[in-house]
């Protein structure tokens, strides 16, 4: 952090894809305050083909993609980074290597804002395949007494981009289900057609919407705003306890073969 300019890292843990990486960099450059730097990031398509991770195996083979990009961007000298998936894949590995960097993601980063505004959230997920490992999630973070419910659309991550009139109509009525029958007071998008769509869905049912990339985003650049101002690190002691450099380097852990990233997309902090 340069003059007490936040500077972040936004990685989407699955191959590059220009019209993706376009649409986080926009989400960035609407909510990010104007100081802040933040690096929109995806790992190479020659390493990671796929779109999504929606399974175990895919997160199995993101992982070592993710831990490298993340020991890289603190390497570089990020404040913070947030992993842009809402199955919060490889973040407590990832937080093993980061360093001095704060690293939070999707899931974690909507459960902690979602309890700061309500009692209850309800979750509203692509498929009902994605709800016992996010159950799971939330409830290892302490959060599971809040949790209301889950509420599947029956869409896939690459669905949800295919008619977004159908997307839109689908998330509406889980949502409506989620607050009228689960008593909701707030509610988690585990994933969007598109950034800003939240708002559309408070307007209707008259609870806080949170979208999980801002989520991430937020909570992130807050971190990074608080480890300067108040000098919260990271913990490196006992379950935190990372692996010695010693022992990293004795058997070239981290000797990159190939690129670390497929795509980066630098929002720079405002001029104005």
């Amino acid at each position: 952090m340069a003059n007490g300019a936040p500077k972040i890292m936004y990685l989407n843990p699955v191959s590059e894809d220009r019209i993706v990486d376009e649409i986080f960099a926009d989400m960035v450059r609407e909510h990010k305050l104007a100081n802040t730097e933040v690096h929109v990031t995806a790992l190479p398509k020659e390493q990671y083909a796929f779109s999504h991770i929606e399974y175990r195996t895919y997160e199995a083979l993101v992982l070592r993609g993710i831990i490298r990009a993340v020991r890289v961007a603190a390497e570089e000298g990020f404040d913070a980074l947030a992993i842009g998936c809402f199955y919060d894949t490889g973040l407590l590995d990832a937080r093993e290597i980061s360093g001095d960097m704060i690293v939070t993601a999707p899931c974690i980063a909507s459960c902690e804002i979602a309890a700061s505004l309500a009692n209850r959230f309800g979750v509203i997920v692509g498929r009902q395949k994605w709800v016992h490992q996010m159950r799971s999630t939330i409830e290892g973070y302490g959060y599971g007494a809040r949790l209301s419910g889950f509420h599947a659309v029956g869409l896939g991550v690459n669905d949800f981009q295919k008619d977004h009139k159908e997307t839109a109509k689908r998330l509406k009525a889980a949502g409506r289900e989620a607050v009228e029958v689960g008593h909701a007071e707030a509610l988690l998008l585990g994933c969007t057609m598109e950034v800003g769509f939240y708002k559309e869905l408070e307007k209707e049912l008259g609870v806080p919407v949170i979208d999980p990339s801002i989520a991430a985003l937020k909570r992130a650049e807050y971190a990074a705003l608080l480890k300067h101002q108040c000098g919260w690190k990271p913990s490196r002691k006992w379950s935190c306890e990372a692996p010695s450099e010693k022992e990293l380097k004795s058997f070239n852990a981290f000797d990159y073969d190939g690129p670390v990233f497929g795509s980066r997309i630098v929002v720079p902090p405002s001029t104005a």
